[in-house]
């Protein structure tokens, strides 16, 4: 149990995002105050996750929160996934009301799965008017899962006053909220709450409550889309999200649908259980929150198959915005902050269910730290009130043993005083110089905030320029483009650039920075004839960087290193600008390509832009299917083809009717290696019977190593390499 806040921020952590907000109470209603919504950088529950990755994530999604809300004195409350926590309500015969904690924890050990001892509980009475029997909820969760938990929480400082079930939660929003709830608890409101992972399902009547987690969610969904069409996952949740709008919105919707009757088959037998032990109680409608109802489709489905309204609330009633509070981003996110808004109400007082799993030991902690400065107060006062009552004493027996004149010990006592501050004043200007040194100290730490923009500008520098190119590009003039032939664009086009430093360059691993997938065509750089590749440079400190893109330009050595261009920096390519920095920065550069001619200091990857190139960087164009000829209706890898490529229903492997290829998205055009096709859309075969393709843009990937001079240190450098 807890009492009430006079604000709180209720934090709700799902699976794809953190939900956060600020709260506090307006008479009969609650005001927000605060409103956060930090997406993860990842989805917690997706493939390959493992659990301390999980915590670090949700880490880092607290650290964003920290560092942009004042938390100041704010309670905490935060909510725990239904599947993870455990919610049982008995029926108490009638029993004096001292014994009901004795009976109760009775029941408890009944009841819950584990072993009391390990496990977090709590419990909480229902009555009803005019019934003699006692409903109670028993609610707990394991101790290594809360404790775990609520690490999390302790590493950004955050003190948790508050642990809900996210159903119960729930229904708090519900009884605070709905004014659908009738007196005679004969009418229920489905609540159904979809996240990533899984869909809460609570039943609401105005003295009663049921819950179920219900192991189906967006992810769910995604993962058909990804089995049906042979995507990884985070292709086939953007083609999720726009499925609305694409073509292939009938093969889309197809492929989820064995989740669509899952889903519809699970919601009524969960309402089928409920009405078979709550006889007379009928269903008003159903309230369809969280972010997975957000599918097109979805809302419609749940309520032919269940037969009762369905609705997904716009507004909350007695939730109103402060005026530094944004109603815009209050109405975009009122669906996903249904548990944060029950937390809320339970934190403030105005909650039916006011249990609280938050671990004994803290909260007993919490309430000595409450009551501390109390006592601290206490210790104080008394210890002034002790003090002045001995230096009193001291006065007057001084002044009766001395005989002196009040005016001459008033006059000695200043002089003291005076003493004293000048002492003290004294003793504060000695502390100058460690104030000034720890200033100097912090300082430091900016001295150098310039050195990384720096690098990515060297090496941007470093890039070939086509003018009218370049200019076509910037002003967004697609005909001018189109007007140069693709494969003589000198462009390149940079999709990741990966940084980091090292003490020792030498000692460096380009294995310990970005991977950028499998090796591929690798060498270890052409020469030039501007800089000796036989000179060795010294160690020091430096930055290892890792390069990727891709180009249109046919002869990518050209743009890369290419042979015999002597000192002209016209004809220079992009490693050949890398190995004379001096002479864009008037021999005042403070990088240096480092130990070009060793494979262990410098390498290059080519390749073609091909789908299937598992070796090729990531963020190179759009994935687009691609129509060759006519087809009954697309298919997919199964179906048959190289990869991506796909032919229609009932034609020979020999004629294409579909294939995914990456195109620019500008220009439209397809950049990709694709089939060599005649007019009939059939392959293009050599003198061997293999097929033919068009080979189009080309991939590259850069490391490398560049050694920083310190600009304090490069006048007496300047000559050792």
């Amino acid at each position: 149990m807890v009492t009430a806040a006079r604000s709180v921020w209720a934090i709700d952590i799902g699976s794809s995002s953190l939900k956060a907000l600020r709260l506090q109470a307006a008479g009969d209603r609650i005001e927000v105050t605060g409103l956060d919504y930090i997406e993860h950088p990842k989805i917690l529950n997706a493939e390959g996750i493992s659990e301390e990755e999980k915590n670090q994530i949700i880490r880092a999604s607290l650290a964003t929160f920290v560092g942009r809300n004042s938390l100041a004195k704010d309670d905490i409350a935060v909510s725990v996934p239904g599947q993870t926590s455990f919610a049982r309500f008995i029926k108490l015969p009638p029993v004096e009301p001292k014994k009901i904690p004795e009976i109760i924890k009775f029941e408890s050990v009944q009841q819950i799965p584990f072993d009391i001892n390990e496990v977090e509980w709590d419990w909480q009475m229902m009555p009803k008017p005019d019934s003699p029997e006692v409903e109670v909820g028993i609610f707990a969760i394991k101790n290594e899962l809360i404790s775990r938990y609520l690490d999390n929480f302790s590493s950004e400082n955050l003190r948790v006053t508050l642990v809900q079930m996210a159903p119960m939660a729930l229904y708090n929003y519900a009884q605070f909220d709905r004014n659908d709830l009738d007196e005679q608890d004969k009418k229920a409101v489905v609540l159904l709450d979809m996240g990533s992972a899984d869909t809460n399902l609570v039943i609401c009547t105005k003295f009663s409550v049921w819950q179920r987690c219900i192991p189906l969610g967006g992810n769910n969904f995604t993962k058909a889309i990804a089995d049906a069409f042979k995507l990884d996952f985070a292709k086939a949740e953007k083609l999720k999200r726009g499925a609305p709008v694409s073509k292939y919105a009938r093969q889309i919707f197809h492929a989820m649908k064995p989740v669509f009757t899952d889903l519809g088959a699970e919601v009524q037998r969960s309402l089928g259980y409920f009405s078979g032990s709550h006889r007379g109680t009928a269903y008003t409608k159903i309230v369809l929150l969280g972010g997975g109802f957000k599918l097109q489709g979805l809302n419609k489905y749940i309520q032919q198959t269940t037969q009762l309204s369905v609705v997904r609330p716009d507004a909350f009633e007695k939730l109103v915005p402060a005026a530094g509070v944004s109603s815009a981003k209050l109405h975009d996110n009122i669906c996903d902050l249904a548990v944060t808004y029950g937390l809320g109400v339970q934190s403030l007082g105005m909650a039916k269910i006011n249990s609280n799993l938050l671990p004994k030991g803290i909260a007993r902690r919490m309430m000595w730290a409450r009551k501390s400065k109390f006592f601290t107060a206490a210790a104080v006062i008394l210890l002034a009130a002790s003090l002045l009552g001995l230096f009193k004493t001291f006065i007057d027996l001084k002044s009766i043993g001395s005989g002196s004149s009040p005016k001459k010990q008033a006059t000695e006592s200043a002089i003291q005083r005076a003493r004293n501050i000048e002492s003290e004043l004294q003793a504060q200007k000695s502390r100058d110089e460690t104030f000034k040194q720890q200033i100097a100290s912090q300082m430091e730490i900016f001295k150098y905030r310039e050195v990384i923009p720096l690098l990515h500008q060297t090496i941007l520098k470093c890039l070939p320029q086509q003018k009218d190119l370049a200019e076509a590009y910037a002003a967004g003039d697609v005909s001018k483009i189109l007007s140069i032939p693709r494969k003589e664009r000198k462009q390149v086009f940079i999709t990741s650039m990966n940084v980091m430093y090292y003490d020792s360059i030498a000692s460096a691993s380009f294995e310990t920075g970005r991977s950028g997938g499998r090796s591929g065509r690798t060498s270890s750089g052409g020469y030039s004839e501007t800089s000796d590749s036989t000179t060795q440079m010294a160690d020091g400190k430096g930055f290892v960087v890792v390069i990727e893109g891709y180009t249109p330009y046919e002869r990518i050595g050209e743009l890369m290193d290419p042979a015999g261009v002597g000192s002209d920096p016209n004809k220079w390519g992009i490693v050949t600008r890398m190995m004379n920095l001096n002479y864009f920065f008037d021999a005042n550069s403070p990088f240096q390509l480092f130990n070009k001619g060793k494979i262990e200091h410098f390498r290059t990857e080519t390749g073609i832009v091909e789908v299937t190139d598992t070796k090729m960087p990531a963020g190179i164009g759009v994935s687009q299917l691609k129509t060759r000829g006519a087809i009954d209706e697309p298919q997919s890898e199964a179906a048959g083809g190289r990869g991506g490529r796909t032919f229609g229903r009932g034609e020979s492997a020999d004629r294409v009717g579909s294939e995914l290829v990456l195109i620019d998205p500008l220009t439209n055009e397809e950049i990709s290696k694709t089939y060599e096709l005649d007019e009939k859309g059939r392959k293009k075969l050599d003198s061997f019977g293999q097929p033919l393709y068009i080979e189009r843009d080309r991939w590259f990937r850069i490391k490398a190593k560049f050694l920083w001079v310190d600009p304090q240190q490069q006048q007496q450098l300047a000559g050792t390499y």
